[in-house]
């Protein structure tokens, strides 16, 4: 039973230990938050630098958000076992290396092996968001607490992208990376010093042979999939055996569960429909948006032959800055609003509002208009970032069984990861066949527009499914 300290006396010295812990926290969040976002306005530098395809620029950030939904799939739960802090402090250093490594980079291989370490720090949001369960239970604080700390995970304030873009203008990809490592260093000090260990008590042993199965099943459809994305280029036949791959070490692994002692992931709990709604959802709704705000938008913007021709750093104060900047003044709002008027309503009220936005966006690209797109990457921030994303992280925590709390939100991580994965190989390859390399039409970006929000209008439908946490939820 987890008991909520947060209430306890004196009032004022444990809301200073509350104020200190959520700081140490969004730092690791904002940690974290760097490496997805703050390469964006810096994908073209890295092209020119290392002389890349924009395909092969797309596998690194691919490479990152795939490693990222690996790594999900167990830390949680070794926190559970080992200590929460112990995990995340090893997660932010190695994050730190990974960054290290990037920045020295000449090759894309070795760009590659960089983003990869990154993405070990893949479970940092829900991990955290654990750790702030354990100390705070009060719903509408617990909520208001999660969206502030979760409202980063959409950008920081906007100036990630600001950072990034007046870094690669100024000084090469390479300065963008030596950023995050020193924010990285910090993060894991912080994490290391200002936050109490908390673990389930009688957890027993980690499932190694379970984390194996299961990394390799998710690694090889994450693989096929990517390859899939390339179209015409995709080799087919790997796509096809690691497909296979991927459904034998899934049946081992669900065999493997069904006997173990202190399973990864209980079967029972694969079963219910807390568990496969939310990730559905999940992957369904970073699918269709995550690669247009942090992809297809700012290219657009940069685009000197079909878009507005802008410098990167000029495109991060147009579009991640203000989408960043909305998305984090919304972010506490809807975690009070859904601890105080239901989760799922508050999240499908994102999602509409979030294909709504995307559909506004692809009606004005034509008209090349700086203010328009401005318009659509606020909305976008508020209704995705500010709502959906806030609102789904949380679900994660509130809807995970009291027996294995690190289960859930390590698979929603992964789903995360995966969905963003997905959504640079899908709605890229869309923008891809549509338009090829060359094409003076916008037509690429419409198309992968619209594809997105088929995928969204699906996290819709899906999004009723998810079982209300009546536990999370303010009942007066």
């Amino acid at each position: 039973m987890i008991i909520d300290r947060a209430t306890g006396a004196p009032g004022a010295g444990r809301t200073t230990r509350i104020g200190v812990l959520v700081t140490a926290l969004l730092t690791a969040c904002i940690a974290f938050q760097l490496n997805a976002s703050m390469l964006s306005p810096a994908l073209k530098s890295i092209q020119d630098q290392l002389g890349a395809s924009t395909a092969e620029v797309g596998l690194t950030q691919t490479a990152f958000f795939t490693s990222a939904a690996l790594f999900s799939l167990f830390l949680p739960r070794l926190g559970d076992v080992i200590g929460r802090r112990k995990v995340l402090v090893g997660m932010l250093a190695m994050m730190a290396v990974g960054c290290v490594v990037a920045a020295l980079a000449t090759s894309v291989p070795m760009l590659f092996v960089g983003r990869v370490l990154q993405g070990a720090s893949g479970p940092t949001v829900p991990l955290c968001l654990i750790m702030l369960r354990v100390e705070v239970t009060e719903p509408k604080r617990y909520g208001t607490l999660l969206g502030a700390i979760t409202a980063v995970n959409g950008g920081v304030a906007g100036v990630d992208s600001l950072a990034g873009g007046f870094l690669a203008d100024k000084h090469g990809f390479q300065a963008v990376f030596w950023a995050m490592a020193v924010v990285a260093a910090l993060a894991t000090v912080m994490a290391g010093t200002m936050t109490p260990e908390s673990k389930v008590e009688g957890a027993g042993r980690m499932d190694w042979p379970g984390v194996v199965l299961l990394v390799v099943s998710v690694g090889s459809l994450l693989t096929a999939l990517n390859e899939a994305g390339k179209l015409a280029a995709a080799d087919w036949g790997l796509v096809a055996g690691l497909t296979v791959v991927a459904a034998v070490a899934f049946a081992l692994f669900w065999r493997t569960e069904g006997r173990s002692g202190h399973p990864l992931v209980a079967t029972h709990h694969l079963k219910q429909r807390s568990t496969w709604s939310i990730l559905l959802t999940t992957v369904l709704t970073m699918t269709g948006v995550f690669a247009v705000m942090n992809g297809l938008i700012p290219a657009f913007a940069q685009d000197a032959t079909v878009g507005l021709g802008m410098g990167a750093e000029q495109s991060a104060w147009w579009t991640l800055t203000p989408y960043a900047l909305a998305g984090l003044a919304m972010g506490p709002v809807a975690g009070r609003l859904a601890a105080t008027f239901g989760y799922g309503r508050v999240l499908r009220l994102g999602l509409i509002g979030s294909v709504g936005s995307v559909l506004l966006m692809i009606v004005t690209l034509p008209a090349h208009s700086e203010l328009l797109l401005l318009a659509g990457s606020i909305l976008v921030g508020i209704t995705y970032a500010g709502v959906a994303n806030i609102v789904l992280n949380g679900l994660g925590v509130v809807l995970s069984p009291d027996d294995n709390p690190g289960f859930l939100p390590g698979l929603n991580a992964g789903a995360f990861n995966l969905g963003a994965g997905l959504s640079f190989a899908l709605l890229y390859a869309v923008n891809t066949a549509v338009a090829p390399a060359g094409s003076s039409s916008s037509a690429g970006y419409t198309a992968s527009m619209i594809a997105g929000v088929v995928i969204l209008a699906l996290a819709i439908a899906t999004s009723f499914l998810i079982p209300k946490p009546v536990s999370a939820e303010a009942q007066d």
